[in-house]
């Protein structure tokens, strides 16, 4: 399997299949608006307006597994919008560790699982997949996006 045989679901309900972003870098966050490190979604916006023309795409995935989430997803990707300005994608809230995990969030975990293991440990670690589908790095919760700039110009070649 590859992170193009996923199907993810928007907060406004509409599904659609990972193959869509088949050539693109992309950055999987998963989120919470109620979470200590939400500030970062600043950060990740900030990227995302300064390399979506580098076909690099921030995906946010609200999880309310460590209860730092609203309950609606349509009120999470509000949120996100209006307090930090988020225009990149967000998606419906679904857990991120357990029986019930998105199944994205299990093949993430298995092709970069943490130093601690496969688990999510906290809201907004990160993935980064290259453009041919790969996993290519995970990071902690605690790390700043802005960390992630040297292996994101690698990947789009600046």
């Amino acid at each position: 399997m590859s992170i193009y045989d996923y199907d993810v679901t928007l907060e406004n309900g509409e599904k659609y299949s990972m193959a869509k972003y088949r050539g693109k870098t992309l950055i999987i966050v998963n989120t919470a608006t109620k979470c200590g490190f939400a500030p970062q979604f600043k950060q990740l916006e900030a990227i995302y307006q300064d390399y979506k023309d580098k076909d690099v795409i921030v995906l946010g995935f609200p999880s309310n597994q460590f209860k730092q989430e609203v309950s609606d997803s349509s009120a999470a990707a509000e949120a996100c919008r209006m307090t930090y300005g988020v225009n990149f994608p967000m998606h419906t809230i679904h857990d991120v560790n357990g029986h019930d995990a998105l199944p994205l969030f299990d093949f993430l975990k298995r092709e970069a699982p943490g130093t601690l293991g496969k688990a999510i440990k906290w809201n907004f670690t990160k993935f980064i997949v290259n453009r041919n589908g790969d996993v290519v790095q995970r990071y902690a919760p605690k790390t700043s996006p802005l960390k992630m700039l040297p292996e994101l110009n690698e990947l789009v070649g600046n």
